[in-house]
């Protein structure tokens, strides 16, 4: 914009106008243009006369069109108000409000109106002071009361009129030019018209003033008319020859206004420039120096030219802006130290405290579910960034969200701002390519943020443009405007009732400028001149739109806010005396920030300076066009202008900015003459771009609020704000952004305080080191630590992160007192258990042995869903030693510990506790884990000797109370209950020295001990446990000596230490009990460990009684005493007795408890506290006499369950269901306790960091057994304690293993936290308060098509026998079978189930089935006895006639599978499957069976399972052939092989039989192991592509795989080969085998966890592959090693399939489940599996659109079950071998699976009993040598169970139970009443008998 006079000249009106901010008066600075004048009005058809000052506009005539553009000109120099005198005789006429001219009170508000549109404040004037002449006549002058009262009418009409339109008003301009009598008259009409202004309009800004000359301020001064001026208004003249004078006549003006604000009102200047007045500092120093608030002042005559400055066209380099100059000058003014100075303030209440994220710098999975690539991707795939990074996996965030939003608990923040990738919602950039996956991603990141507590906060572009978007020119095209616009409109309607906050675009300079511009960025065009340009423009209309689309179609309902995030530096002149220089840092500015901040909140168009300097630049430049800025049209300028609800701020810097001649260059520094430099003092970054400025902030802060929001009063968001730091060395230890963020977050306070600007968020940039675009991952933003070298992408919490979570928990830098949560006192009285009798021998609890210890597998692993009651009690735990660290500080004394570990070398690597976590100066980072965790409570210990450094209550340690007392009070602060732990092993060692807790004083001393803690924590504790596994003291350090004390006398050490313990504990509860329970309510326990304990033999009555003994001896030793009868239990005492008698002592080495002594301890717990981890097998021994022993006095043998799996510390398996049965037994022995499991948890090793698989499952299962003991067996479990929060000093472990939920790395001095998965799935747990049951396991009540075919499944080499009969040839199993070491117990085929003498059996049990369909195959070695058709077995032939037959009479419909593995054994004597002549010779063999059997079958497979033919038979040699690694050549010919029967069948019988053909592939279904990890997705994705894709992406899609081609040819050239291993189709082959099917054939049996596994040069499938699997404890287990119940899986594959090949019709083939060992006929695991297995097949088919035509089970019958032999038993009929006749029996499945065929479904429960269910029951009875088969009936589905002959869903059986229990009871009072009725009468009769006889007798 053009600005005549000197620009300091233009700086130096902001000291006038700053002067309020020296003041606590938040007035706004005035800068005060107008009036309007008549030539003005007549000027503007021309240009625009803005320095004439002629008679005033009075609204005479209309105001022209172009008087907007003038005022938009006047806001553009600075201006913020404008002068509109009224006209009193215009407006009222006759002086009568009730008579205006309704043209003028139009025109004015005409006038006002455009003054506020851009952006202007109108100051209305209601008078000068002379009386009109037209009133004067009617009224009389000011000493007329007439005329005051009609001046008072006048006021109130224009107030009615205008009001609204302005808050700042002169009632008289003029009051110096009246006198007397007039004067006090015009005083009262001003005092009256003031106080019925602030009637009207109470509470409003601006006010009410009267205007004066300087030399008459005492009018005003000397009167009360100061007290009714909201400020005073004064006239100034300045005369350069008497300017002196002024000073002096201001400096006496404002000793009399007091502290008044004042307006310059009118300034005017003679006789020289408006420079030398700016410049007069004699004026500058009187209102500078004053208390005066000068709030703002007229600048007419200084924007006016002067001769002697400059002429008007001065080139712009030499002016700036009012705004820049303002803000500038005055920071300019403040000293050196002002602005470093911190501010210790709070942030306002409700302050938004953010860190953030982008989608392309975190999200990775760049081509997941859909993904379209960007042109980030595109960019990084071509080595664009540092070190050839790609953002391809990036933090791997698209898997991780529950990582991220850990991290975000942890920080505290309260809102969290992240990018959608557009790609990912519309992959091609366009409406019609929606991504349903990716839009689900970011539901379940905005849902997990919301169920956090956190508002999401989302940015709709940054910077990633899906990459075919700019295949057409990108943000250059103006198409992409309406394809935003709909990308912004689904983001909006999808996820907009959850986000309430949305940026549009985040710094759309850099991609204007690097993206379009320089092209550092992606896409890369570089192309300043036009595209960069174009690019913004593009850019603000999307924006535009998407707000449109949001305020028209969403705001009303979903009531969010709609913003943009715009990038700037804050400049500043490089050298402040050159006027240059600071116009120069202006432009720098307008060219960054005004480029889009302009057009969006001033007038919908580019910065005048922007404008004019290019048009003067392409003017400078015709031969060499530097730059094409577009032009809005009008409409698209109205559109854009106000399109904001906020301004958000992305700020990291600032520059110092000179003026230069650009020349011609392109680019902002060529065509704004500027450049950009740094002062190297400022504290440099890893960015070259960012240097620590944090002032820059404030004053920019400052200059957007004054220079775009003085108007549109929207809030400011500080988007981004955040330093990088180098990739090397201290990652961690991040001080110099700590350093940065204070200051900077200090800056935005002092702008919001100091300054009034209306900040409401900060974000710090960025929640973790990610993906930083050219620089790849060299420079790291983040407050958390991403380790991009490993593939989990672990998050660790920098020390920023820390701070910053500090700085939110304090909302700023006040210094703030801890609230902490008050706790209710609830336990005024003791919740102590009822004394107990003694437990019997063995105890009564034995029980649950008979109950549990006889279930099967599948009863133990049966996993229950379900939840917790509410308010249940979810916690982590700790100890003091194993944490804190600060052995010897802050006074804290010795521990026996602490002696130990500095004295022993037995711990791995002489480990000690001295810093271990270093917890005692690191709460703040325990605390963000606890946080993050979102527990209820945490279990931590005090330790003693921090308190009381040697044990007593006289060196109590102040400090450690203070650590204790901040931890409890922070906990609180977070709804943190702290479960206390009195004393955890780790006692003073002074103590020790008095022979510990041998010594009987210890009972007193640590009694003191309590005391003092319930006094000085009780108040906010109140879960308190004396000791923690006192049985672990007593033993292990007492008895073996293992730990300390280290003293070694198991004999009697151990009793009299526990015996100590025990009374210890006594006095400690009652101690609390008399002193505090009243006052503080609390509860005391103590924690018990336990293991469980099975008997070797549960029948054996001496192994139980065993297994109770052990149980009685470890937990009972002190559970006894405490919740039954004071007392040790009898089976101890008998024990220690005994054995004391025997080994010649005279007493026991047991001690007694006197009564007394029972009495006090009896009862002292209010709950049970029970630490557990493992089960153990006890049998009964007679263990040794000497030495006494505490081990030898329990008679037992101890041995590790054998079927659990192991952990990192040995004899302590993960044996779940061991937990379940201990609690059940504690209720069971302890009369019913409240039961808190205190710990519970498993080690892992040190290999083992963040990717804790095993804790994960091991978390699965106890935590279900805990579950199952409350919800089914009625425990009262009410808490559970994760052992334990991190990896810590594990005892005699050291740091060999660790516990923890997080991962603490020991090696570092910071001492890092890194949660590992297990934190995230105990966060889960505790979320959902267990497990409740999820989609997956719901029974979907429907029914299946009614032409669905139901079918069962046979082979023939498993079920025909007759290997030899009526000249069958040898198969490939034949001689397999007969070849040693080959199958399972020497078991063959040869017999089978005989089913070629069987046809009418087989068929008969089909029958009994229901079946529509049954599958059989075909052998080919007994049609073909040599393989080819020179010889065709017609006894063959027959066979399958008479089973086709037979089948047709029982209207079942055959399906017939050509090959099925039993390969003729003279077709592998010519090379098998590896010859290609194979493919002829299986086309010859097919031909034979169509055209013998062919219309008798409409159903052919070709192959079943071709990839156990390739990979068992020829790759692993497992299965017949036998044949090692030539699975890909076998393959190959196979798949042929199935093309060419395809094909032949297609061509000649098709037609005349009608049949349909196709073939059978089998596969698992894969997830990854760690479902978070992306290399552990493309695992599982690799794995199905290798098994089914491997056969079925040649048939249905054309060739194989991408990935198996691309692997394994890269692994062969690797090798050394000159070629894939993998045989190529030629493009003929590939046409000729894509598309031979009909249907899908698909063979499924469970489900894999996969992870890659890097086989190194291993040159095979598996190398190829590259994959292992695994298994969920949870599976429940079948017959086969590699079979578990996954049903889950069933339905995904089968949406897989619908997915990746086309939705073909697929039939399910095989499914079906194993058993081997003893003979169960009431096989309910089948039942079980089949039940849920075709329920998911009904979900796929009904839910899914699954085209799924029919199932088969597998199999028919038990058969031989190829390499397992018979060992394996699938079938639904059992079939007794021990018989000769082979009979084939019904399991319970059977009848389940036909009523399931009966019903076509699953018919809803609610409905009734469906006769379907009721089919006939089969009672058999059959006897093996070893195996008694009972008879056996129906058993209903696991869901469902028999009520009274009804099948009913439990809920219903239960439902009815209760109501069966009412009619019982009811019937039970009734009967009870009868008899008591009819004893009554017969009370009655019987003494009537009585008399009656006495009668008689007298």
């Amino acid at each position: 914009m053009l600005l005549p006079g000197k620009l300091f000249s233009l700086c130096l009106i902001t000291v006038f106008g700053c002067m309020c901010q020296k003041h606590e008066d938040p007035r706004q600075a005035v800068f005060l243009a107008g009036p309007m004048t008549s030539e003005q009005v007549e000027g503007l058809s021309g240009n625009p006369s803005e320095w004439a000052l002629l008679d005033t506009f009075d609204c005479g005539y209309a105001l022209p069109p172009e008087s907007q553009q003038y005022f938009k000109f006047l806001q553009t120099t600075g201006v913020t108000h404008y002068k509109v005198p009224l006209s009193w005789t215009q407006l009222l006429p006759t002086g009568l409000s009730s008579q205006p001219q309704q043209a003028v009170v139009s025109c004015y508000q005409t006038l006002m109106k455009q003054l506020l549109d851009v952006g202007l404040q109108p100051l209305v004037v209601l008078h000068g002071s002379t009386v009109p002449e037209a009133l004067r006549s009617k009224y009389g002058g000011w000493e007329s009361q007439e005329l005051v009262e009609m001046f008072q009418q006048y006021a109130e009409f224009v107030f009615g009129q205008f009001g609204e339109l302005t808050d700042s008003w002169l009632t008289l301009s003029c009051l110096d030019e009246l006198r007397d009598a007039e004067l006090q008259n015009a005083l009262d009409a001003h005092i009256s018209v003031y106080q019925r202004y602030h009637q009207l309009f109470p509470g409003r800004d601006g006010g009410i003033s009267v205007g004066v000359k300087a030399d008459k301020v005492s009018i005003i001064s000397n009167t009360r008319l100061l007290r009714y001026s909201d400020f005073i208004s004064i006239k100034i003249h300045y005369d350069c020859t008497i300017g002196r004078e002024l000073a002096e006549e201001l400096q006496n003006v404002l000793a009399k206004c007091e502290e008044k604000p004042i307006l310059f009102y009118e300034v005017n200047i003679k006789n020289c420039s408006p420079y030398q007045f700016l410049s007069d500092t004699n004026i500058l120093k009187v209102l500078t120096n004053g208390p005066q608030n000068v709030f703002g002042l007229d600048v007419v005559d200084m924007l006016r030219p002067a001769d002697d400055i400059q002429p008007r066209n001065t080139s712009p380099t030499s002016s700036c802006s009012m705004t820049y100059c303002k803000v500038w000058s005055d920071f300019a003014t403040m000293t050196l130290s002002e602005p470093d100075a911190l501010l210790n303030e709070s942030f306002p209440d409700g302050f938004q405290w953010a860190t953030s994220s982008e989608s392309f710098k975190v999200e990775g999975g760049w081509s997941e579910d859909g993904k379209g690539e960007t042109i980030w991707d595109r960019w990084g795939h071509e080595n664009h960034f540092f070190d050839n990074h790609t953002a391809d996996l990036a933090c791997d965030s698209y898997n991780k969200v529950d990582y991220d939003v850990y991290l975000l608990r942890g920080l505290n923040v309260n809102t969290y701002q992240f990018s959608i990738s557009w790609a990912r919602i519309f992959p091609s950039g366009q409406q019609g390519s929606q991504s349903e996956k990716g839009a689900l991603y970011y539901d379940k990141l905005i849902n997990a943020l919301i169920e956090s507590g956190i508002q999401p906060v989302v940015t709709l572009y940054h910077w990633d443009l899906p990459q075919a978007l700019q295949d057409y020119g990108g943000w250059t095209n103006a198409s992409i405007v309406e394809a935003f616009k709909d990308y912004a409109d689904f983001c909006f309607s999808r996820f907009g009732d959850r986000v309430k906050t949305w940026n549009t675009f985040s710094s759309p300079w850099v991609v204007s400028h690097a993206g379009y511009g320089t092209g550092e960025h992606p896409p890369g065009v570089k192309d300043y001149v036009v595209a960069s340009y174009q690019v913004t423009h593009n850019i603000l209309k999307s924006h535009a739109e998407a707000w449109h689309v949001y305020n028209d179609r969403y705001r009303n309902a979903q009531g969010g806010e709609v913003g943009i995030a715009l990038n700037s530096d804050w400049a500043e002149p490089k050298d402040p005396s050159r006027p240059e220089d600071i116009a120069a840092a202006d432009r720098y500015l307008q060219f960054m920030l005004g480029w889009f901040a302009h057009p969006i909140f001033v007038n919908g168009d580019y910065p005048e300076t922007l404008k004019t300097q290019i048009e003067q630049k392409r003017n400078k430049c015709p031969l060499s066009e530097p730059a094409r800025l577009p032009v809005f049209t009008a409409e698209e300028s109205k559109r854009i202008h106000g399109t904001a609800d906020f301004l958000g701020l992305n700020h990291y810097t600032s520059r110092l900015i000179n003026n230069t001649d650009g020349g011609c260059i392109p680019g902002p520094h060529g065509v704004g003459d500027f450049q950009a430099h740094v002062d190297p003092s400022w504290s440099s970054t890893v960015s070259d771009w960012i240097y620590s400025t944090p002032w820059g902030l404030r004053k920019l802060l400052n200059y957007i609020s004054k220079e775009y929001l003085n108007v549109t009063k929207v809030p400011i968001h500080i988007t981004g704000n955040g330093m990088p730091t180098e990739y090397s060395g201290d990652t961690l230890d991040d001080t110099h952004r700590v350093d940065y963020l204070k200051s900077y977050i200090n800056e935005a306070l002092k702008a919001i305080h100091l300054d009034g600007v209306n900040v409401q968020r900060f974000t710090v940039q960025s929640l973790m080191d990610g993906f930083e675009g050219p620089q790849g991952h060299s420079e790291r933003f983040g407050l958390h630590h991403v380790d991009f070298d490993l593939p989990d992408r672990p998050r660790t919490p920098k020390q920023s992160a820390y701070f910053y979570s500090k700085l939110i928990e304090n909302n700023g830098f006040a210094s703030r007192e801890k609230l902490f949560n008050a706790q209710e006192t609830k336990n005024i009285e003791p919740n102590k258990v009822s004394p107990l009798p003694p437990s019997i021998v063995p105890s009564q609890a034995k029980n649950v042995w008979s109950r549990f210890s006889s279930q099967t597998n599948f009863q133990r692993k049966l996993y229950h869903y379900g939840t917790f009651p509410d308010g249940f009690s979810w916690g982590v735990s700790s100890s003091a030693y194993q944490i804190e660290g600060a052995w010897n500080a802050d006074g804290k004394g010795p521990s026996v510990w602490d002696t130990f570990t500095n004295e022993t070398s037995s711990i791995p690597g002489n480990a000690d506790g001295d810093v271990t976590c270093d917890s005692y100066n690191r709460l703040d980072e325990d605390l963000y884990m606890l946080r993050a965790l979102r527990v209820k409570s945490y279990r931590f210990s005090l330790s003693w000797s921090r308190i009381f450094p040697d044990g007593r209550r006289t060196s109590l340690n102040q400090k450690g109370v203070d650590y204790y007392n901040r931890l409890i009070d922070e906990l609180l602060a977070y709804n943190i209950t702290p479960m206390v732990t009195l004393y955890h092993w780790d006692l003073p060692q002074a103590l020790q020295k008095l022979s510990g807790w041998e010594n009987e004083d210890m009972i007193n001393i640590f009694n003191e001990f309590c005391d003092f803690c319930f006094a000085t924590f009780g108040d906010r504790v109140k879960f308190w446990m004396t000791f923690n596994q006192p049985h672990t003291i007593a033993w292990s350090g007492y008895g073996l000596g293992k730990i300390p004390p280290n003293v070694k006398n198991p004999g009697t050490a151990p009793y009299r230490v526990a015996h100590n313990l025990v009374k210890a504990h006594a006095k400690a509860y009652h101690t609390y009990n008399d002193k505090y329970r009243k006052s503080q309510g609390g509860q005391v326990s103590i924690a018990l460990n336990a293991d469980w304990v099975e008997p070797k033999d549960v029948n054996a009555p001496r192994e139980v009684v065993a297994a109770d003994r052990a149980l009685q001896f470890q937990l009972g030793w002190f559970a006894h005493p405490i919740f039954k009868n004071g007392d040790y239990p009898d089976a101890m005492k008998w024990q220690v007795g005994n054995k004391s008698e025997l080994q010649g002592l005279s007493e026991t080495r047991l001690p007694a408890f006197t009564e007394e002594e029972k009495r006090f301890i009896k009862g002292t717990a209010d709950m049970f506290c029970v630490n557990h981890y493992t089960t153990k097998i006890v049998g009964h021994l007679t263990a040794r006499l000497s030495p006494p022993s505490y081990e030898y006095d329990k008679d037992l043998s101890e041995a590790e369950e054998g079927d659990s799996p192991s952990t990192a510390i040995s004899k302590q398996k993960a044996v779940a269901w061991g937990l379940r049965r201990l609690l059940i037994w504690i209720k069971e022995e302890y009369g019913d306790p409240e039961i808190y499991i205190t710990e519970n948890g498993v080690a892992t090793d040190t290999k083992t960091t963040v990717d804790d698989i095993d804790r994960v499952f091991y978390y699965k299962t106890y935590v279900d057994e805990a579950l199952k003991a409350h919800n089914l067996d009625g425990v009262r479990v009410k808490g559970y304690i994760a052992t334990s929060l991190m990896d810590s000093f594990e005892w005699l472990n050291g740091y060999k293993v660790g516990f923890g939920l997080h991962h603490v790395d020991f090696t570092n001095p910071n001492r890092p936290r890194t949660p590992k998965r297990s934190a995230h799935y105990y966060y889960k747990v505790m979320k959902d308060n267990g497990f409740p049951l999820p989609d997956d396991e719901r029974t979907l009540y429907e029914e299946f098509p009614r032409a669905f075919n139901w079918s069962t499944a046979s082979a023939s080499y498993q079920i025909e026998g007759s290997w030899r009969t009526d000249g069958k040839g040898l198969s490939i199993w034949d001689k397999f079978a007969h070849t040693p070491l080959r199958v399972d117990n020497s078991y063959n085929g040869d017999i089978a189930c005989d089913s070629y003498n069987k046809v009418d059996e087989d068929v008969a049990v089909l029958k009994k089935l229901k079946v529509t369909h049954y599958r059989f195959s075909v052998s080919w070695s007994r049609v073909l006895p040599d393989g080819t058709y020179n010889f065709i077995n017609e006894a063959g032939l027959d066979y399958y006639h008479r089973l086709l037959d037979a089948l047709k009479a029982a209207n079942i419909e055959p399906q017939v599978t050509l090959y099925h593995w039993d390969l003729p054994l003279a077709l592998q004597k010519i090379g098998g499957w590896e010859n290609e002549i194979m493919v002829r010779r299986f086309y010859e063999y097919a031909d034979v069976l169509f055209s013998r059997l062919g219309q008798k079958v409409k159903f052919w497979i070709t192959l079943n399972e071709p990839y156990i033919v390739a990979n068992l038979g020829y790759g692993y040699g497992t299965f017949a052939p036998g044949i090692i690694g030539k699975q890909y050549i076998a393959a190959h010919n196979l798949i042929k092989a199935h093309a060419e029967a395809w094909h032949l069948y297609n061509r000649k019988y098709r037609a005349k039989q009608g049949g349909i053909i196709s073939i059978t592939i089998n596969s698992d279904w894969a997830e990854p192991r760690n479902p978070y990890k992306q290399e552990d997705v493309d695992a599982a994705k690799r794995y199905l592509q290798f098994f089914i894709g491997w056969f079925a992406h040649p048939i249905f899609n054309g060739d194989y795989p991408e990935v198996m081609k691309k692997t394994i040819h890269e692994r062969s050239l690797a090798a050394g080969l000159p070629k894939s291993r993998l045989p190529e189709f030629t493009p003929e082959e590939i046409q000729r085998i894509k598309g031979t099917h009909d249907y899908f054939g698909f063979n499924h049996y469970t489900t894999v966890l996969s992870y890659p596994v890097d086989l190194g040069k291993q040159q095979d499938y598996e190398g190829d592959r590259g994959t292992g699997t695994t298994h969920d404890r949870t599976w429940i287990g079948s017959g086969s090693f590699w079979l578990k119940i996954t049903p889950f899986g069933f339905r995904k594959i089968l949406k897989f399939i619908k997915d990746e090949y086309g939705n073909p019709p697929v039939y399910v083939t095989e499914n079906g489940i194993s058993e081997r060992g003893a003979v169960d006929l009431n096989d309910i695991h089948r039942k079980h599996y089949y039940e849920k297995y075709i329920n998911q097949a009904l979900k796929a088919q009904v839910l899914d659109g699954v085209d799924l035509r029919g199932y088969t089970a597998w199999s028919l019958m038990d058969n031989f079950e190829w390499a397992a032999g018979y060992s394996e038993r699938f079938g639904l009929f059992f079939v007794n071998r021990s018989d000769p006749n082979l009979p084939r029996i019904p399991k319970s499945s059977a009848s389940r699976y036909a009523s399931i065929i009966s019903c076509n479904g699953f018919p809803h429960p609610a409905l009734g009993p469906h006769e379907c269910l009721n089919p006939e029951p089969e009672a058999t009875t059959a006897q093996t040598p070893d195996t008694t088969l009972l008879t056996t009936t129906p058993i209903p589905p696991v869901n469902m169970v028999n009520f009274l002959g009804l099948e009913l869903s439990s809920d219903d059986a239960g439902v009815a139970l209760y109501v069966l229990f009412a009619v019982l009871l009811v019937s039970v009072l009734g009967v009870i009443f009868v008899v008591y009725g009819l004893m009554k009468t017969r009370r009655k009769l019987k003494k009537t008998a009585v008399a009656s006889l006495k009668m008689e007798k007298m």
